[in-house]
């Protein structure tokens, strides 16, 4: 018996996501509910696949409800590290928007870099920002994408 692929869905971490059409499309291509995530109101297409949640106004309060929610049968797409490392440890399948995954095996050195960056610029050391969205991030987002989902689909089917 094959369990439906109905049970994975995506989580996104929707505040500055710049790939949420891209996400729209796939999910709808595979037939996946997609949950969007934000602080306050965002504006999503109307469409019974794709939920909006307003999380509140509270600094971590997307992440929050994001991470209690990630599981193994979860993609989530998010650029926040230590969401990220949260929704790893739940087992998730998760992403940056430029396709980059983050996995147990690299999500610790990347938490490291992070908080090593942080830690500079708060000591008044100008570091730069992150790289700028390009179009070859977005071609990287959808194979990674596809693939996380095929991924998801072969693991949680069952003879």
């Amino acid at each position: 018996m094959t369990q439906s692929t109905s049970s994975i869905r995506i989580l996104v971490d929707a505040d500055a996501c710049p790939v949420k059409e891209e996400i729209y499309k796939v999910a709808a291509r595979h037939k996946l509910p997609v949950t969007i995530v934000a602080g306050g109101f965002i504006r999503v297409p109307q469409d019974p696949m794709i939920e909006r949640i307003a999380a509140g106004p509270g600094m971590d309060a997307a992440d929050d409800w994001i991470a209690e929610r990630a599981d193994p049968r979860s993609i989530v797409i998010t650029a926040d590290i230590p969401l990220a490392s949260r929704c790893v440890k739940a087992g998730a399948a998760v992403m940056a928007p430029n396709g980059k995954p983050f996995t147990e095996q690299s999500i610790g050195m990347t938490l490291a870099i992070r908080n090593l960056m942080h830690d500079l610029r708060s000591s008044g050391d100008i570091t730069g920002g992150p790289a700028p969205f390009k179009p070859s991030d977005r071609s990287a987002f959808l194979s990674a994408l596809d693939t996380a989902i095929r991924r998801l689909q072969r693991a949680h089917q069952t003879s």
